[in-house]
């Protein structure tokens, strides 16, 4: 966020921290262990949020009906911050220092999980696939921090090296909010211009949350000669960007989101507004893979839990993240606690399915997957066209 909103959030974590003193392996009890997330429900990366938290308890209740693990059930405890950082202080606040919970999961927003780390870290409380891929939610390395996928900064290095050789071009822009997420795609695109030859990084536009008009913003880049445009924006905007650039006719400027942006909803919009929209994540789309007997059972255990069409990128990432707990927990054996459960993340390595991507996490390495997934819209669907 901005720097009022960072001051404040470290003034806040600071007064929780001075208020509590810290204590071990909190949120555990004979019969339970408390997952918490800090999310956004209701605000612009709600299409992520709301079915991450609604697939991760589909996982829960399919392990608490089975009767738990090591005769603990699983009780998941969500707070939306809408994406501002007052609420999602609050959150933080209640869940780790009121709820009291064991751990975090798919805590969304860059921002929101750095600051909530202090608090955090100082009670022992792990924060697992945090819905944010930015370099700090791994780097530097933690015994408590857990990250699910590539980073933003790695991903976009890739996604616009790809394009630039896809396309033959070499100007390289940035569309982005000015926050540490924002930031981490800017310099993405930025560093990987200045160590390649060929490549430019020409200019930038950023903007704020809720913009929803980007007429000037495209103009800037268009009288740039911007070819590649590395996108940091909400889901919602993004698909507003690209429905402009087409209707002022700028049919060869390339748009590429990083895992942020890369979501079901956006290969969906009616009119075809997104078609040709790339994306650099940390998996593959769910209807790319419905050939796999676990991508049809995920696709109809939340379907008909939810009512929904179908799983977006957000349920994706829910059930992959629940999934990594769920292994971490059953690895920690009975005596659970911060440091089984430690040893329980560095001991998984599986393929999973769902997500498309590897999990392997380790004593000196808690980032889970590290592939980078290139695909486009094409016909209404998310295309992979490349892996590294």
């Amino acid at each position: 966020m901005k720097k009022l909103s960072t001051k404040l959030a470290t003034v806040a974590v600071a007064t929780a921290m001075a208020a509590a003193p810290a204590y071990a392996d909190q949120g555990i009890t004979d019969t339970e262990i408390l997952i918490g997330s800090n999310n956004d429900l209701s605000g612009p990366f709600a299409a992520f949020g709301a079915p991450a938290t609604k697939a991760a308890q589909l996982v829960f209740d399919e392990v608490n009906d089975a009767g738990g693990i090591h005769g603990r059930k699983i009780r998941f405890v969500v707070e939306d911050h809408g994406y501002q950082m007052p609420k999602a202080i609050q959150g933080m606040n209640k869940l780790v220092n009121g709820d009291k919970v064991f751990a975090m999961l798919l805590s969304l927003g860059t921002p929101m999980n750095i600051a909530a780390f202090k608090l955090q870290d100082a009670k022992n409380v792990p924060n697992v696939s945090p819905l944010s891929a930015a370099r700090q939610m791994a780097e530097p390395f933690s015994p408590l921090h857990y990250a699910g996928t590539a980073t933003y900064f790695d991903q976009i290095r890739v996604g616009v090296t790809y394009l630039s050789e896809l396309k033959e071009v070499s100007n390289v822009c940035a569309m982005y909010l000015p926050t540490d997420f924002g930031k981490d795609i800017k310099e993405g695109a930025e560093s990987i211009s200045n160590e390649t030859e060929g490549l430019n990084f020409v200019t930038e536009t950023t903007h704020k949350p809720d913009d929803a008009d980007f007429v000037g913003a495209l103009q800037k880049l268009n009288a740039e000669s911007c070819q590649i445009v590395a996108l940091a924006l909400g889901v919602r905007q993004a698909i507003t960007v690209s429905a402009t650039a087409k209707k002022l006719g700028m049919t060869d400027m390339s748009f590429i989101n990083s895992s942020a942006g890369f979501h079901t909803v956006m290969a969906k919009v009616p009119g075809g507004v997104t078609e040709g929209m790339y994306a650099a994540s940390g998996w593959a789309d769910l209807l790319s893979r419905m050939d796999k007997p676990e991508a049809q059972k995920f696709f109809k255990r939340y379907t008909e839990a939810t009512g929904e069409q179908l799983p977006g990128s957000g349920a994706l990432l829910g059930h992959s993240a629940a999934e990594t707990m769920v292994r971490a927990l059953k690895a920690a054996g009975p005596d659970l606690d911060t440091k089984t459960f430690q040893m329980g993340m560095e001991s998984l390595k599986y393929d999973d399915v769902v997500s498309g991507n590897t999990v392997d996490y380790s004593a000196t390495d808690h980032q889970g997957a590290d592939e980078v997934v290139i695909s486009v819209i094409k016909d209404g669907n998310w295309m992979e066209i490349a892996r590294k």
